[in-house]
Order: C-alpha cells, then sequence, then structure tokens
C-alpha cells in the first residue's frame, strides 16, 4: 500500500527538521508507540502496539534514517514482528519545503508491507487503517512541533 500527503507547519524548517530527528517528539507522535529508544543517530529501536480491525499486537522492531539531506529531506524506515500477528514494514521519503520565514510544508510518499495473520485482514481495511495511522502521526506531529516553539518562546 501506497500513501502520499502532505502537512501545513507554521514554523520554520529547521524547527520542523529538528523535530523529525528529536526521539521524544516522535515517540509522542507515532500512534500506539510504548518505547521508541535512540541507539546511534539514525537508529532506533521501537515497541508499537495497535488494533487493526479485530487483531491486536504489539510489535517490537527497528527503525533506520537514511539518505539524510538536512534540513531537506531524510527516508525513514521501519520493520517490526508481532508474533503471531505477523510482520509490519515500511519507508516514507520525507521532504520539507519552506513556504516562508514561519511555515513548512512536509510532503510524504510511504509505503507498508505487512505479512502473517494481519495480511488476512484484506486491502480495504489495511488501507483505511494505514491511512488513518499516518494521518493521526502528522497531526500529532503539527501539534508538538508547534507546542514545542510555543515553548522556546
Amino acid at each position: 500500500m501506497n500513501l502520499h500527503d502532505s502537512v501545513t507547519i507554521p514554523c520554520d524548517r529547521a524547527t520542523v527538521w529538528a523535530a523529525l530527528n528529536d526521539q521524544e517528539i516522535l515517540r509522542q507522535c507515532i500512534p500506539g508507540c510504548e518505547e521508541l529508544a535512540q541507539t546511534t543517530p539514525v537508529h532506533m529501536t521501537a515497541k508499537v502496539t495497535l488494533k487493526i480491525g479485530p487483531v491486536k499486537a504489539t510489535f517490537a522492531g527497528e527503525v533506520e534514517l537514511s539518505e539524510m539531506n538536512p534540513p531537506e529531506s531524510y527516508v525513514i524506515s521501519g520493520e517490526g514482528k508481532g508474533g503471531i500477528a505477523g510482520f509490519a514494514k515500511g519507508s516514507a521519503r520525507v521532504r520539507l519545503e519552506a513556504v516562508g520565514p514561519s511555515q513548512t510544508i512536509l510532503h510524504y510518499d510511504a509505503s507498508a508491507d505487512v505479512g502473517g495473520k494481519i495480511a488476512q485482514l484484506g486491502a480495504r481495511l489495511l488501507d483505511s487503517t494505514a491511512k488513518k495511522l499516518a494521518r493521526k502521526f502528522f497531526d500529532d506531529f503539527q501539534a508538538a512541533v508547534v507546542s514545542a516553539e510555543a515553548g522556546r518562546r
């Protein structure tokens, strides 16, 4: 499944870039994230619990940042295993477009793949859930960046 969208954030590009690389902000914004630990500047481990239709599973996995082009873009990718529920893996190309001194458009192109029991739920349910989770992440991310910026003033 593939997702493409953008969100406008009322902050400068450097602020948004810093937030995209802030482990605590990411932990707060990733739906179902219970743990996110940075092991290197471009590698994290994560524990996420999600409910997809009738299946609720906890995924333990790895997150990696690559193709870094600060403060403009990167690729974030991850893979998690959820035991009997199966696995999920995906990546997103994130690009920041400065629209002015205090406004940035965050564009993303994401893809995801699942296997095991959750893959048997059907494409329609998986697509709608993926879109909902992506929208929740980016809405929460926008709110977290704005809140963090307001706290600095």
